[in-house]
């Protein structure tokens, strides 16, 4: 969990971040989360979250930061991840002592303790189910901007539904991981923006509503525990007083909508269309920009959060400009080159690119793949090794190891952009598109 306060100019004034695993260790994740035994669940406890908002509260309160003077907070949660709040929690929430850390308060209003989270691979089974009520995986993808994928909302909440029934009649409100914290800042239950609703199989979005179809193949009574969606940039309403009366925020601390972390990262790259950006996290993620985007049985369409605010600005902008952006989500990413930094470099980031540029790109044809856990795209785990004349092997050189892994998961990324239509080239001798 990280937090950033930065001035009216833009300019950093605090930053801050709480490690899920050093300084919380009485959760027992590795990486922040639950790697289950079938090594297909996936799930963080939803009290960590709670308490880590807590510890980095604390943090900038021992600081000296002066709560006062912000105006106003947002965020951006880990995509697809979702909160299931027992009945009766929004009083708790509401009424929560400034006396205590929320995690306390908070501590009996969860029906699922565990929260499915984006690594999870478990719901193969509900994916099957949803394309086939919905007339098929283009058809569902036509409507939602993707085909069913495992670690979809909307998915999640079907397994749930159909392996414990109880639990989901408990259940009075479901968040995704940005609405749930924007909850926690609120003190009751806030709406889920467009743009991280786009990534739950749920959303029609083009019309930026929830699908009935979707809904009813999933669960009933859904869409009363979604609450209605509502525009990325929405102002939510004002900080709740618990923060006010043990932290010292203005009573006029506006709260806005948070957003997923995809979403969230074209907007603060300003990309523009015809951009491609990759981010580089526990899961990596390719950007595209695209104004008439076909949906298709890969990759992602969401809906864009800078659409209605930047419309809102007045600027002349034409809707469909700023309408949705194209997504792919790689789940091998940054713990991947992990474990193998660990493995070939000593645990050291100078001795890995030592490594990778002791080494001739194109890794003189020898060529990786890397699957710790089952990927996304393609649906594939364990590592796989090719030398140059294409036979299968078992271990590579440590530096051969190193660039066998970067150039796999970038030509990876670079094939996926392609089969969009983007032509990755170097048009003018110097400069990449």
């Amino acid at each position: 969990m990280k937090v950033i306060a930065i001035d009216e100019q833009l300019r950093v004034i605090y930053e801050d971040n709480v490690h899920f695993d050093k300084d919380l260790p009485e959760f027992k994740t590795q990486g922040g989360v639950y790697i289950h035994s079938d090594r297909l669940t996936v799930t963080s406890p939803v009290l960590m979250w709670v308490k880590a908002l807590d510890m980095i509260l604390e943090k900038m309160k021992s600081s000296g930061f002066n709560f006062s003077q912000i105006r106003a907070l947002s965020g951006a949660g880990q995509q697809h991840g979702s909160v299931y709040w027992k009945k009766g929690s929004i009083q708790i929430l509401k009424n929560a002592s400034s006396e205590l850390p929320l995690h306390q308060s908070l501590k009996g209003c969860f029906s699922v303790s565990d929260s499915p989270i984006w690594m999870d691979s478990s719901t193969t089974s509900q994916c099957r189910e949803l394309e086939k009520a919905m007339g098929g995986a283009q058809h569902l993808a036509s409507v939602t901007g993707s085909r069913a994928y495992e670690r979809f909302t909307g998915n999640q909440i079907a397994k749930i539904y159909s392996q414990n029934p109880e639990v989901y009649k408990q259940t009075e409100r479901i968040s995704l991981v940005s609405s749930f914290a924007a909850s926690l800042f609120l003190g009751t239950y806030a709406p889920i923006d467009y743009s991280d609703g786009s990534g739950m199989n749920l959303l029609q979005i083009w019309e930026k509503a929830w699908s009935k179809s979707c809904l009813d193949a999933c669960a009933p009574g859904l869409e009363e525990r979604l609450g209605c969606p509502v525009p990325s940039h929405s102002v939510l309403g004002p900080i709740s007083p618990y923060y006010s009366q043990r932290y010292g925020f203005s009573p006029d601390c506006k709260v806005v909508a948070f957003t997923g972390d995809n979403p969230a990262s074209l907007a603060g790259m300003r990309l523009q269309e015809g951009d491609i950006a990759i981010s580089l996290g526990t899961s990596d993620t390719l950007f595209l920009w695209i104004q008439e985007p076909t949906p298709a049985l890969e990759g992602h369409i969401l809906c864009n959060p800078e659409q209605n605010a930047l419309k809102n600005l007045e600027l002349n902008i034409l809707e469909n400009a700023y309408g949705v952006f194209v997504c792919f989500s790689f789940k091998n990413g940054s713990l991947m080159r992990e474990k193998i930094r660990d493995d070939c470099a000593s645990g050291s980031w100078d001795e890995f690119s030592k490594a990778l540029s002791s080494t001739v790109a194109g890794n003189s044809g020898n060529l990786g793949f890397y699957f710790d856990v089952m990927e996304i795209t393609p649906e594939a785990v364990g590592v796989h090794r090719f030398n140059r004349d294409n036979q299968k092997v078992s271990r590579f050189p440590k530096e051969v190891e190193i660039r066998a892994l970067i150039e796999g998961q970038f030509m990876a990324k670079r094939i996926h952009a392609e089969k969009l239509g983007y032509k990755v080239c170097k048009c003018d001798g110097n400069q990449w598109h």
